[in-house]
């Protein structure tokens, strides 16, 4: 079975948000569901600290593990190796069991009804009918997505299946391939010590009270002070998918 897949180069990526916004466009799709989705999480705190972006459609497995779970609810088609749900099969009930058993979020559901309406994305696959590349990837200015034969994307990229904070690849083998952003770089020497005492001060034109007189108050974060600090590709429920995806509503 030929498998085509994705290349995402996030040292290229700035979370523009056009691939969103076309998926969104192209499949019509609105509210809650978002076939694909830009995570973004803060690690770390000031001098050092960085803001870390996702692109997550579906990955369309070599080993769909959402496929096991769905009783024949979803298959993978042979063309492409796309993974798509059955709608003639398709049932709430088994739906539910394939988004649990998927590690990346690919199914989405309009609700958290019992009775939901769960879709997911389909790899284009009716733009790849048209010799036309998927949406998302077409839509990328900044040349940060590319799409092919998965043993294509290999040769050109490498073979990089996971970054940093996502669910282990062994046992899905998601058909996309990875570039990590680069290593964060120090362009202008400073002391960043000095730097977060100076922060603390408030008495340049008249005294006042210093923020904070112990550096380390400035560079400890306590839990819930900044939104997103973690990568979660498996929310609960669909406000939470939302509020993890908000930035996207653009």
């Amino acid at each position: 079975m030929p498998q085509y897949g994705f290349f995402y180069n996030q040292a290229r990526c700035n979370d523009c948000r056009a691939c969103v916004i076309a998926c969104k466009t192209w499949n019509n799709t609105t509210g809650p569901v978002k076939w694909l989705k830009m995570y973004e999480w803060e690690k770390g705190t000031f001098p050092n600290m960085r803001l870390h972006v996702l692109f997550a459609p579906c990955y369309h497995c070599q080993n769909p593990v959402c496929v096991d779970a769905a009783n024949g609810a979803m298959y993978k088609e042979e063309k492409y190796g796309a993974v798509l749900i059955d709608p003639d099969k398709a049932t709430s009930m088994d739906l539910r069991k394939a988004q649990e058993a998927c590690p990346y979020g690919a199914i989405l559901f309009d609700s958290d009804a019992m009775n939901a309406t769960a879709s997911k994305c389909t790899m284009c696959i009716d733009r790849l009918e048209q010799k036309k590349l998927p949406q998302c990837v077409d839509a990328c200015h900044l040349r940060a997505l590319d799409f092919g034969l998965l043993e294509d994307m290999q040769k050109k990229y490498g073979t990089l299946r996971q970054l940093e904070d996502m669910p282990d690849p062994s046992t899905t083998i998601p058909a996309i391939i990875f570039k990590p952003h680069n290593a964060r770089k120090q362009l202008i020497p400073f002391d960043a010590n000095k730097a977060v005492t100076l922060f603390g001060k408030r008495d340049a034109i008249a005294p006042l009270t210093p923020l904070y007189t112990n550096p380390t108050d400035a560079t400890t974060i306590t839990p819930g002070l900044v939104a997103r600090t973690t990568q979660n590709m498996k929310p609960k429920s669909v406000a939470e998918h939302v509020k993890l995806t908000q930035h996207d509503d653009a």
